[in-house]
């Protein structure tokens, strides 16, 4: 009998109950071994003296324990002690997709397809280690408070030693494959059959068949067409119904054949949601809707002769409950009970003849392959069995003479991190690095941090100390100086919210006037917040899809020629690589469209920040006033008209047609009005004020592009 406090093991502490189901009570429960929380499954009193249900529960286990992957809720531990029987898994905190659907009424179909992934990657952990899961459904996968989706719940599942195996149990009637609902034979097809369902559910709020009894929808599932998602939400992309409509095609032949391609469908329906590229497969036998035979309705009736364990839509949990773990269901066959002692003896005498075999064969292979090699006299040494995976290496490219940024790009596509520093010379170009800490050729561990040593001029502007300071204020002291910003984020556990925990160039250093300086920006503790990925010279289809699995969006702002990147790469984004942003916070790319073609038109960009006006320029301008911004290319085109107060103001141009233009800044000067003298009382009386608007220019040169 569990209670609450009592040790188990005396490692596994219960804390309370979370959840319940028809064969099993889950508990939190504290892991003082390793010092983490767990959730403990604990088989119900009542069928821990039945052998049958003990066996199924430890077969649960079995199924999952094997299986670690981040979108699998992962078991860690299996025993029984003063007949308790407990399986303790990996505590998610969270709500099932069941919950979400209900409190969302439906997905919109990128959230719905980026759940789909997850949700697939896991079945294809499974999978991968033959293993089908046989209920896949909303309410056996959880959403973690950090956005993380994980399936669980393999309460049914069984290994499978070839391609199909026979099931005599059926699954959650909603989500059921028709070949589970007749009784024949499941495979992995039959999991793609129920995340299908469950797709369908995501992104229309309902399921696609109902009815009064579970034998009611079962026959829908073999007997009636399946109705496409886009009939009750029209909005769906094409694309996304149809590969809901594959997944549920009657006969598995013409479903997706792995769980491999139809992760490929749902990445490209997060790319290109309205290309019809989903391939349906050739019609079969088996392909169309067949009536119910009589054979077939026996075994799906007899599925039904143990109501006690049919299992509600919705599990009971505790109100104020976090963690979120779904009941075990088992749907007895009658024929689960048949028990034959001879069979038993002679399937028992058979499996021990093949035992024997398999080992002489594994023997025979061993001393031949391990034995082969000896010379006459030698003994053999120790076998390793295990070796490290051996480090990746990449040759260090010649970034001598490069700019800073083209340097840094260069060793960022290659896997190279690097770090620039700076030095005064007389003989080498501002900006461009004389040195780094690796020859080129050399060969160079991947994640490696290069050091790349730059020229500062032969007068370096030296870097102020802003660690500790605000953002702002840092921001506002170093473009004062004439530096560029670029503002990156980080958790930190001492440092307040919003100020500067680093910065690259360091403090002291003397660099080129204008080199941006990197500040990283305390985000405080960590919470939920999504870790921005390096998507430099990523393929825009790949990139677009890292973005949308990590519940962030993307904007691609821009298509532009860049000979440094091939053409459909990335070769900008306006969050750097590390940066935490919250879930679905825009991400901005640039796509190379490859080497500029020759009989292009030259082009121009313009990427400046304006500075107030100066005393030479504006003697009587009044600093936080409103001034006037008029930007013209010399050939008449206005670039940017607007009023503000405040400075540098930051711009950023493309394709000028023109090499240069000029800048107009117009303010408001106030002038007191003029004093006169009173005739009739000799006393000075003011006039009223006046203004006027004065102009001054600025002539700026655009690079090309």
């Amino acid at each position: 009998m569990i209670k609450i406090g009592m040790m188990i093991s005396d490692r596994y502490e219960i804390l309370e109950k979370i959840g319940t189901g028809g064969m099993s009570d889950v508990y939190k429960a504290k892991d003082h071994k390793l010092n983490r929380f767990v959730a403990v499954k604990v088989l119900k009193q009542e069928f821990g003296e039945n052998a049958n249900f003990v066996s199924k529960f430890r077969i649960e286990a079995q199924a999952a324990a094997g299986l670690m992957h981040p979108n699998i809720v992962n078991v860690y531990d299996v025993g029984e002690e003063n007949d308790i029987h407990y399986i303790v898994m990996e505590l998610v905190e969270g709500i099932t997709l069941k919950k979400y659907i209900e409190k969302k009424a439906r997905l919109s179909y990128k959230e719905a397809v980026s759940i789909a992934i997850q949700v697939s990657m896991g079945i294809e952990a499974a999978h991968n280690n033959h293993i089908i899961h046989r209920d896949i459904k909303p309410q056996n996968i959880i959403i973690s408070k950090d956005g993380k989706v994980k399936v669980t719940d393999f309460g049914i599942a069984k290994a499978a030693t070839s391609n199909t195996i026979t099931s005599n149990v059926m699954g959650s009637v909603h989500y059921t494959s028709p070949e589970q609902a007749r009784g024949g034979y499941s495979d992995e097809k039959s999991d793609i059959y129920s995340l299908g369902i469950t797709m369908f559910e995501m992104l229309t709020g309902r399921v696609p068949f109902n009815g009064e009894t579970t034998v009611a929808i079962a026959i829908k599932h073999i007997q009636e067409e399946m109705p496409s998602p886009a009939e009750f939400v029209p909005e769906i992309p094409g694309s996304v119904a149809s590969i809901v409509l594959k997944c549920c095609q009657k006969s598995p032949d013409r479903r997706y054949q792995n769980i491999q391609e139809l992760i490929a469908d749902l990445k490209q329906s997060l790319i290109n949601p309205d290309e019809d590229f989903v391939v349906q497969n050739g019609p079969d036998i088996d392909g169309g809707t067949r009536m119910i035979t009589d054979s077939d309705m026996e075994q799906i009736k007899r599925r039904a002769v143990y109501p006690e364990f049919e299992e509600p839509e919705t599990m009971r949990l505790r109100p104020d409950a976090e963690a979120v773990y779904e009941k075990t269901q088992y749907d007895e066959d009658e024929e689960d009970y048949d028990y034959n002692p001879k069979v038993e003896r002679v399937t028992t005498l058979l499996a021990v003849l093949a035992g024997i075999v398999i080992c002489v064969i594994v023997i025979i292979f061993a001393v031949k392959i391990l034995g082969g090699g000896e010379t006459e006299g030698e003994s053999s040494g120790p076998i390793v069995t295990e070796e490290s995976p051996e480090p990746e290496y990449v040759p260090m490219p010649d970034v001598i003479g490069k700019t800073v940024e083209e340097a840094r790009n260069t060793l960022a596509a290659l896997g190279l991190k690097s770090e620039p520093e700076y030095e005064e010379s007389d003989t080498v170009e501002v900006g461009l690095v004389i040195s780094a800490d690796h020859q080129a050729g050399d060969n160079v561990e991947l994640g490696t941090t290069v050091i790349l040593t730059a020229s500062a001029g032969a007068h370096g502007v030296e870097v102020p100390l802003v660690v500790d300071k605000s953002y702002e204020e840092a921001e506002s002291i170093l473009k004062g100086l004439g530096f560029a910003v670029t503002k990156m984020e980080g958790y930190s556990d001492t440092a307040e919210v919003g100020t500067v925990v680093s910065q690259v160039p360091a403090a002291s250093s003397k660099v080129p006037e204008g080199t941006n300086i990197t500040l990283t920006v305390s985000l405080g503790k960590q919470e939920n917040k999504v870790r921005v990925p390096n998507l430099i010279n990523q393929t825009e289809e790949d990139g677009t899809v890292e973005l949308i699995e990590l519940g962030l969006e993307v904007n691609v702002v821009s298509y532009e020629y860049n000979s440094e990147y091939a053409a459909g790469n990335i070769f900008y984004q306006s969050y750097s690589q590390g940066s935490y942003v919250d879930p679905g916070t825009v991400v901005e790319i640039k796509v190379s469209q490859g080497p500029m073609p020759t009989d292009r038109p030259v082009t121009y960009y313009y990427s400046d920040s304006i500075a107030a006006p100066t005393a030479e320029e504006a003697p009587d301008y009044v600093p936080g006033s409103d001034v006037s911004i008029s930007i013209v290319t010399d050939d008449g085109e206005v670039l940017r008209e607007a009023d503000h107060a405040t400075f540098p103001y930051s711009v950023n141009f493309s394709g000028i047609r023109t090499s240069g233009g000029t800048i107009t800044m117009t303010y408001t000067v106030t002038k007191p009005g003029e004093t006169t003298t009173d005739p009739e009382t000799g006393e000075s009386v003011a006039g009223a004020p006046t203004t006027e608007q004065r102009s001054f220019t600025r002539r700026i040169e655009f690079k090309e592009e």
